[in-house]
């Protein structure tokens, strides 16, 4: 398992500093960043960074948020605004303690995404993500500057690191086309288009706070696929 911090337009060289050096304090390594509006080799930067230097050193920039996360196995969002509504799935989040217990079932390239300082992730953003994570805080005040939530995150997955997971996880290839199945039994079935994408950002939230093992995985694409095959042949039939 590998784990990369993905930072989205940060505007403050001292928050870049800040997050290396909790990479550093937390045993993580890989960050990549997407069009930061500073420079990493600044004085507030490299200062708060203190022993880290390796990791700003180390760091990827890339020009895109679809670039951060082209190689990503599982995508992660993290947010200051949730959602209780059953049917709001975009921003529906899990604690960030259920995943930092969970997390470690799976394998592979996991992305954790912090937007930006201001406005965080942008909609668009969130609905690539596997899943969402907020962090609880005081009604009162809920957002965190993004050093902080990032150390908090860092903290909380250091802190329940677990070894010796024997359940196998589903795949990012096995995950594209579990969900290739479910928008063609979609179609198929003439779901209503005005419900669609929220359907399927839904059903994305549910399978990635699930975490699929490759069993789970196998016997639900048996289940949708056989559900296509079945309704392909009744089509058939209509006509």
């Amino acid at each position: 398992m590998e784990f990369a911090v993905i930072l989205v337009e940060p505007k403050y060289g001292g928050n870049i500093g800040a997050i290396a050096r909790s990479m550093m304090n937390f045993d993580f390594h890989s960050l990549v960043i997407v069009s930061p509006s500073c420079s990493l080799e600044s004085d507030e930067c490299r200062e708060r960074a203190m022993h880290a230097q390796s990791i700003l050193d180390d760091a990827r920039i890339v020009k895109s948020f679809d670039d951060a996360i082209e190689d990503m196995d599982y995508l992660v969002g993290t947010s200051a605004i949730s959602s209780e509504n059953e049917k709001r799935h975009l921003r529906k989040s899990l604690s960030l303690k259920d995943f930092a217990r969970k997390i470690y079932e799976l394998e592979g390239k996991i992305g954790i995404a912090f937007g930006r300082e201001d406005i965080g992730l942008l909609n668009e953003e969130i609905a690539k993500c596997d899943l969402l994570v907020k962090i609880p805080t005081s009604e009162e005040y809920q957002s965190l500057n993004l050093s902080h939530a990032a150390a908090l995150v860092l903290y909380g997955l250091f802190s329940s690191k677990v070894k010796d997971v024997e359940q196998r996880p589903a795949g990012k290839i096995e995950k594209e086309n579990l969900y290739r199945y479910i928008d063609d039994l979609l179609d198929i079935i003439k779901y209503p288009e005005y419900k669609k994408e929220n359907t399927k950002i839904m059903i994305k939230r549910l399978l990635g706070r699930a975490m699929l093992g490759k069993w789970e995985y196998h016997t639900l694409m048996g289940v949708i696929k056989g559900a296509v095959k079945a309704a392909k042949r009744a089509k058939a039939k209509e006509k």
